[in-house]
This record gives C-alpha cells, sequence and structure tokens, in this order.
C-alpha cells in the first residue's frame, strides 16, 4: 500500500489519485506501516514487543498493552470530538445528490496555471468546465472541500459548511466525510487497532479513485474511465456508487466508535 507512493516519491513524481492519501492526511507511510492491536489487547513478553518504548504504551511486568489513561489525558479533547463526531453523522440519512461537484467548484473559473491538478487536462476543458458549475446547484456539506472552492463558486453552494459547525453538518452520504474515517483513525492511534485503520484506508483510496474518476480532469491515461456526471447516465452511476460507499461507511464509523469506547468518559479531561 506503501510501495508505490514512496517509489514515486523517490523519482520526483507525482500521482494525482494515488498520492493523496499520503499528502492530504498527515499520517506518514512509515506509521502506517507500524503494527498496533489497538487499546485493550495485551502483549505476551512485551520485553521484546517494540511497542514497549512507543508512545501511549505501557509495560506492566512481562505485558504491554496501550496506556488508555495517558492517552486520554493527553488526547481527551480528540477523543471527545471524534466520538460526538461519528456519532452525530452515523444517525442522519445520506444525500446524494451532490454529484461531485465539489471538484468542478475547485477550478471554477480558474486560469490553467492556478488548476490544482494543471499536469492533467480538463475533459470538457476550461469553458465546459464552468458552463457544468453554472448549470448545477451545488449542495456541498463538507467543509473541508467547500474551504477549497473558487472564490466565485463559494456563493454558488447552497450550504455554508464551517469547521465549528462539522458535527452537525456532516452526514453519511458525503464522500469526503468517508474518505475521512481514514483520517479519524490514524489520529486515535494506538486506541485504534491497525486493521481498522486498514480498512479505512482502503475505504478512503476507493473513495478517492471514485472522487476523481467524477471530476473535471480527464485521467483515462492512468486508467481511470470517466464518470459524466454532466449526464443523466452519469449522474446515476456516481449515486449508486456514493450509495455504496455510504454503507461500507456506516460500518466502519460503528467500528470507530467501538474502538473509542475502551475510554473512560468520565476520565477525559473537559
Amino acid at each position: 500500500m506503501t510501495a508505490a507512493h514512496l517509489q514515486r516519491r523517490s523519482d520526483g513524481r507525482t500521482h494525482p489519485v494515488e498520492d493523496f492519501l499520503f499528502t492530504y492526511y498527515s499520517f506518514k507511510p512509515a506509521q502506517l506501516r507500524r503494527w498496533h492491536p489497538g487499546a485493550g489487547v495485551r502483549l505476551s513478553s512485551g520485553n521484546t514487543a517494540p511497542q514497549r518504548d512507543w508512545r501511549y504504551y505501557t509495560l506492566v511486568g512481562d505485558v504491554v498493552h496501550v496506556d488508555t489513561a495517558g492517552f486520554a489525558a493527553a488526547r481527551g479533547d480528540t477523543v471527545r470530538f471524534v466520538r460526538d463526531l461519528l456519532t452525530q453523522t452515523a444517525g442522519r440519512p445520506g444525500r446524494f445528490g451532490c454529484f461531485g461537484l465539489h471538484e468542478w467548484a475547485m477550478v471554477y473559473r480558474q486560469s490553467p496555471d492556478d488548476v490544482r491538478h494543471a499536469a492533467w487536462p480538463l475533459r470538457l476543458g476550461p469553458e465546459g468546465t464552468d458552463a457544468v458549475v453554472e448549470s448545477h446547484q451545488i449542495a456541498c456539506s463538507h467543509f473541508d472541500a467547500f474551504r477549497f472552492f473558487t472564490p466565485p463558486a463559494v456563493p454558488r453552494n447552497t450550504l455554508s459548511p464551517t469547521r465549528a459547525g462539522q458535527a452537525a453538518s456532516e452526514q453519511p452520504g458525503c464522500l469526503h466525510a468517508g474518505m475521512d474515517l481514514y483520517k479519524w483513525a490514524h489520529k486515535l492511534v494506538p486506541l485504534v487497532p491497525s486493521d481498522l485503520v486498514m480498512d479505512c484506508f482502503d475505504h478512503a483510496r476507493a473513495i478517492r479513485a471514485l472522487d476523481m474518476r467524477a471530476a473535471p480532469y480527464d485521467l483515462r491515461e492512468l486508467g481511470y474511465d470517466p464518470i459524466a456526471i454532466e449526464t443523466p447516465e452519469g449522474k446515476a452511476e456516481y449515486a449508486a456508487e456514493q450509495r455504496r460507499f455510504a454503507k461500507r461507511g456506516q460500518s466502519l464509523r460503528a467500528r470507530l466508535v467501538d474502538a473509542l469506547a475502551v475510554v473512560d468518559t468520565e476520565s477525559v479531561p473537559t
């Protein structure tokens, strides 16, 4: 999962789809490759286990395990925020009518040199891309997508998501909320076991591919067939994929909330 990215980095090459999980999110490949059993699991022969020297682990006799109290004392705000965000998001109905227009709004009325992935052509060209934005209603609910809208695109969004209102606005149909499950998982390592982190990574990687297939870029040279969301057929395909990812995302949210249950809410400082 990390080899291709590391090779490209060594060669000075980039990939607009597959590098995203290593450049946008803060978890480094070396961190992803470390194995964590998760809170509540005790490793025997702890004197020789590498985890004994890692942060938020404790050694008791010959057994090493995650120091949940120490993690709660140091990262209580993060635990509380993520638990609240995931629980609130999971409790809302998903919305499936955005059609990935956030990526189009990120290049709306930009000069070719300013486009984020300028090395790749716009499938419909600049004017055609702008026309798609202008002929659709944009309803992006995710702040970390909305904040990258170009200035002319901002007032075209029917919603006004904010960082402060994130827990009150995120919904399970949002692809970016699904990708961010990986962010919340790695931010809560070592409470979260590595198998769950990797499941979230796989989920985010697959969503990123869909995201960019529906984006205005032409990435067929890289093997990504476009989803023409400007057509009825493309909209139907995108919404169907969005529903499939939303279902899997809800399962991952539940697993993440369960992983946080080992932290006593009463012990988390305010």
